[in-house]
């Protein structure tokens, strides 16, 4: 059994608050007609992004621990991270948050040696917030802006086997991939969402063939791996963070319920890929 420090639990709940401040300024944008511009890669940006990351920087400053953010790098602000750093993506599912399905997500992560062991994502319209760390993986309500109803999550590895995919992404390989490990069902979400789905046992496998970065995934592998999941790269590893010199973009991907189950699919992935 892992024992958490007061340091860790310190930082868990801290991360937590600062996550229910930026969902309270989401909320109040999104409660407003939304403008939205384009950013230097393709992707829509709101001024709640920008303002939701300037509220969970004031949160983490204190600790003196690196911030890697995805507004901030937007703007060419990238601290030097060492081998312990946040990673923040301060509204993960931009495209969803204008359209307004309410699938878009606050996520914190802390990395340590290249892998997240605490993160958390919420989602401001619900207040369902997933969190993980030392101590497990649990769910709780913070739309009151506290976290009430905490309880445990895990993974579930029985069948019928569903797999979750995104509803802003999709790709012609992942009709081959379900055949191939018999998928009875599939769940279209958004944001970070899709690792939470697999984390409280809803689905068992979120294959990726679309690109991503390191703020998009960390909170949701955390929460994943807490709850004992695996996230494993095409060549069947652990995915790690830190990659600055390819601009932290991450490789294709699978999140599943199992550490097999994980390897399995990443190698029908890369035969599929070719």
């Amino acid at each position: 059994m892992s024992v958490v420090t007061a340091v860790d639990q310190s930082l868990t709940d801290l991360s937590l608050q600062a996550a229910i401040a930026a969902a309270k300024l989401i909320l109040d944008v999104y409660s407003r007609p939304i403008a939205a511009v384009t950013k230097s890669d393709g992707s829509p940006v709101t001024e709640a992004d920008a303002a939701a990351e300037a509220v969970i920087l004031d949160y983490l400053r204190p600790t003196g621990i690196p911030v890697l953010g995805e507004e901030s790098v937007a703007a060419g602000i990238i601290p030097v991270l060492g081998e312990r750093y946040f990673v923040v993506d301060p509204l993960d599912g931009t495209k969803e948050f204008i359209k307004r399905n309410g699938e878009f997500t606050v996520n914190i992560a802390l990395v340590e040696h290249g892998v997240p062991v605490m993160g958390m994502v919420l989602a401001p319209v619900s207040g369902e917030t997933f969190i993980g760390d030392a101590s497990g993986a649990y769910a709780c309500d913070t739309s009151s802006g506290i976290a009430v109803g905490k309880r445990v999550i895990s993974v579930a590895t029985a069948a019928p086997m569903r797999v979750v995919a995104s509803r802003s992404h999709g790709h012609a390989a992942l009709a081959s991939l379900c055949e191939t490990f018999a998928v009875e069902s599939d769940v279209s979400v958004g944001s970070s969402l899709k690792f939470c789905l697999l984390a409280r046992g809803d689905a068992q496998l979120y294959p990726r063939f679309t690109p991503t970065c390191e703020w998009d995934t960390a909170a949701g592998q955390a929460v994943l791996e807490a709850a004992g999941g695996a996230v494993v790269t095409l060549d069947g590893e652990r995915m790690r963070y830190g990659k600055h010199d390819i601009g932290f973009l991450n490789p294709y991907f699978v999140a599943a319920s199992s550490l097999d189950l994980a390897r399995r699919a990443a190698a029908e992935m890369s035969s599929i890929l070719g």
